[in-house]
């Protein structure tokens, strides 16, 4: 079953770090991610830019608006995201407990089982 991982936090925080503490909580992510990418477990993974550079599509009852920014109302943010092959939710689970030692603060992970995966369609 592949699992995606939705990684949520104050990007203002994770902006502020300083170029040598972002790169250390990197190392300590690729640390993480090693045995799955060795395991073939390991899918796609993103770090997204900071919401100030998104640009959201607004259904309407007209034609869609294309907006500046996500509008999300929320103290934190969508700011990166894993998918991973497991076995169990329970593997899924200590995966994350793992990612979430290795990028300390808060924030939160999100975990949802994928229902299509298209890998033809991420091809450019």
């Amino acid at each position: 079953m592949l699992y995606a991982i939705l990684c949520y936090n104050d990007e203002a925080a994770v902006g502020g770090w300083s170029k040598e503490h972002d790169d250390k909580i990197m190392a300590d992510l690729l640390a993480v991610q090693k045995p799955l990418v060795e395991a073939g477990k390991m899918g796609p993974v993103a770090r997204l830019m900071p919401t100030t550079a998104a640009t959201t599509l607004r259904k309407t009852a007209g034609e869609p608006l294309v907006l500046d920014g996500p509008f999300a109302e929320t103290k934190e943010q969508f700011l990166g995201f894993y998918v991973i092959d497991a076995e169990s939710l329970e593997e899924v689970v200590q995966v994350v407990r793992d990612l979430s030692e290795a990028n300390p603060g808060m924030g939160s992970y999100e975990i949802r089982p994928v229902r299509d995966f298209f890998p033809g369609a991420a091809k450019t």
